[in-house]
């Protein structure tokens, strides 16, 4: 268990710790010599079980509280000292605030110095301490006289320490490992050391971690716990890692050492603001903060996402704008102070990491992250499917965003059900999560729509990607959209004929006079290959075809997209045109920049220049090809736009 004091300077945090473990967590020159604490101390008692109890001592003073919320994260137990000369003052105050906002419900409070004091006072004092925690998570914790001097009391909180430790909840396992950084130093022989408490998971000696935001890559050569050595540690312990791949310099207070999975820094995040009662008028929005997480300190913007201000003592979801990327994730605590960094406004919880900007559909954003705030990842999971977003939900930002083992985010995805299109299933970095029947309804809009345009235009082969996006109504992202046609191509509902998409059932035939005049001419173009006679040709050698039934067969076929008109004279069907394009992209590919040569194709495939001019116009013209400053490039895959 680690416990943590709390409370206003000179009023015996340090030398209360001191007298329970016999350890001066003061441990700067300056703390000596000024006999305040200026920074964290921490202390370590050993108990019959063999366990050992840790201590964070923080400091008191007013212009030291940003080094006392570096020590909160972690702290199972809070020790708040208020001495019995003074009373409740006001950094007693505003630590509490922040203890209550950090959601610390266990704790004890000790009423120190109470040998300067008579009966009378001390009664007075502890009816004050009553009043100021009534309403808030410690209303119920015991208040203990002490002192460091006399040992009056000692006893009476050490039992009350024991007691916490062995009714202390168990730190949960899962999840990933994550320490949130508070010390770096070096020493001599070992090398860099960093401490901090371990908030998930677990570490072993050897393990391989990240420092984040930075990404740098380390490892770790050996470990303390709780003061100890140890071969591993663990979520609620106090750990000294010397790692190896890191400078001291390249750790500050405030970074993270995480499992690999975890490295992913955010400068945006959602989170459940509570603004203190005591705060003088409302918080406005874009209002500048101290943003406090973990052991960080970050400037932040807070985007108000309910309401156009924040009343005294209210809670609303907002979302931070950081000015760099911190570690976060979903549960995380923290607290914000004014711009000055003079007062503590409020505080809340991390709602989700990873939120889209909050200018785009800010009703649906909000939704989503009331269904974010459930108490686990598998009601979570239901909840957004349930909002049945057309962006899906990130199986990889979701699974980070609650720090989520592959075991843990298979059963969450099981409670809630959750499908994905098939070219992102078992995929963990792209695959998308929605509902079963979203997908469905999805497709039967895209089915629908392909048939609506077979009744239309029978004779036509479908509709390009472009074309039926834009005529699907009720759809999903252009990316979620592409990946449903890939498992409708997939299942056998649609098929795809060059660039155009057709359901399976539908064909496309010559009927009557215009059958005859194909199966006259099809021969002919067959003989040239991929370089097709001219029509000319072919009229002079039939004299029985009249020009104008060849051109509306033609112009069918065209429609059916089984044949493509290359200037007045030529025809190609759709095999030959794609080995044509296959031939003049790879002369493409093969030129230094990347560039078509009309030359080289005419050279290559034996084409005339009458042809030659003609073709690579035509490639401009349907989009295959695209003319610039240094040439002719390809934009698209010739397979994508002839092959079956």
């Amino acid at each position: 268990m680690i416990v943590g004091t709390a409370g206003h300077i000179d009023h015996g945090k340090t030398s209360l710790v001191k007298a329970l473990t016999g350890v001066d967590a003061d441990r700067l020159k300056e703390e000596k010599e000024r006999g305040i604490t200026v920074d964290l101390g921490f202390a370590y008692q050993a108990q019959s079980d063999g366990q050992v109890l840790g201590f964070v001592d923080v400091p008191g003073h007013e212009k030291l509280v940003r080094n006392m919320l570096a020590g909160a994260t972690g702290i199972d137990h809070v020790m708040l000292v208020v001495a019995a000369d003074d009373g409740p003052m006001p950094q007693t105050r505003e630590h509490l605030a922040i203890l209550d906002l950090l959601g610390l419900q266990r704790g004890v409070v000790a009423l120190s110095k109470c040998d300067l004091v008579d009966a009378t006072r001390l009664s007075q004092v502890e009816q004050e301490i009553r009043a100021l925690l009534r309403g808030t998570a410690l209303a119920a914790a015991p208040v203990l006289p002490v002192s460091s001097i006399s040992g009056q009391g000692l006893d009476a909180l050490r039992e009350h320490l024991e007691a916490a430790r062995q009714d202390a909840p168990t730190r949960a396992l899962d999840g990933h490992f994550r320490l949130s950084v508070d010390r770096s130093f070096t020493l001599s022989g070992i090398g860099t050391v960093v401490t901090g408490t371990a908030v998930s998971g677990r570490v072993r000696v050897g393990d391989r971690l990240r420092l984040s935001p930075s990404g740098l890559e380390v490892r770790v050569r050996g470990l303390h716990a709780q003061n100890c050595v140890a071969e591993d540690g663990m979520a609620g312990q106090r750990l000294a890692l010397n790692l190896a791949g890191v400078e001291k310099q390249q750790v500050q207070r405030g970074h993270w050492l995480v499992a690999d999975p975890l490295h992913a820094p955010t400068q945006r995040m959602a989170a459940r603001l509570r603004l203190l009662p005591s705060e003088a008028r409302a918080l406005a929005h874009w209002t500048p903060v101290h943003l406090h997480l973990g052991a960080e300190d970050v400037n932040a913007r807070v985007a108000l996402l309910e309401g156009s201000s924040l009343q005294p003592g209210g809670d609303a979801l907002v979302q931070f704008d950081l000015d760099r990327p911190i570690g976060a994730l979903r549960g995380d605590r923290f607290i914000i102070r004014d711009q000055s960094a003079l007062r503590t406004l409020g505080g809340g919880q991390v709602v989700d990491p990873f939120p889209p900007p909050t200018r785009r559909h800010r009703a649906q954003l909000v939704r989503a992250l009331q269904a974010m705030e459930a108490a686990t990842p598998g009601e979570a999971l239901q909840a957004l499917l349930a909002l049945e977003s057309p962006y899906g939900i990130e199986r990889r930002a979701f699974s980070l965003a609650w720090n989520l083992t592959p075991d843990a985010l298979a059963q969450a995805e099981q409670r809630a059900a959750a499908v994905t299109p098939h070219d992102t299933a078992g995929d963990g970095e792209a695959a998308l999560w929605f509902t079963r029947a979203q997908i469905q309804r999805y497709q039967e809009r895209i089915t629908e729509a392909l048939a609506a345009h077979h009744r239309r235009s029978p004779d036509s082969p479908g509709l390009s990607q472009e074309q039926l996006n834009r005529q699907v109504r009720d759809k999903p992202t252009a990316a979620v959209f592409a990946l449903l046609l890939t498992q409708l191509l997939r299942d056998g509902s649609l098929r795809r004929h060059g660039a155009a998409l057709a359901l399976t059932s539908h064909e496309t035939t010559l009927q009557g006079t215009e059958k005859l005049i194909w199966e006259r001419i099809k021969p002919w173009l067959d003989e040239g290959g991929f370089l097709p006679p001219r029509l000319s040709d072919l009229l002079e050698r039939d004299r029985t075809l009249r020009k104008d039934q060849v051109l509306r067969t033609l112009q069918r076929l065209q429609r059916m997209g089984k044949v493509h008109p290359v200037g007045a004279e030529y025809w190609f069907q759709t095999d030959q045109m794609l080995e044509l394009t296959l031939r003049a992209k790879a002369l493409a590919d093969a030129d230094p920049n990347h560039r078509l040569n009309v030359r080289d194709l005419r050279e290559s495939v034996g084409v005339s220049r009458h042809l030659s001019v003609p073709l690579v116009e035509y490639f401009d013209e349907i989009g295959l090809t695209e003319r610039d400053a240094v040439g002719r490039h390809f934009k698209r895959d010739p397979r994508k736009m002839f092959g079956s």
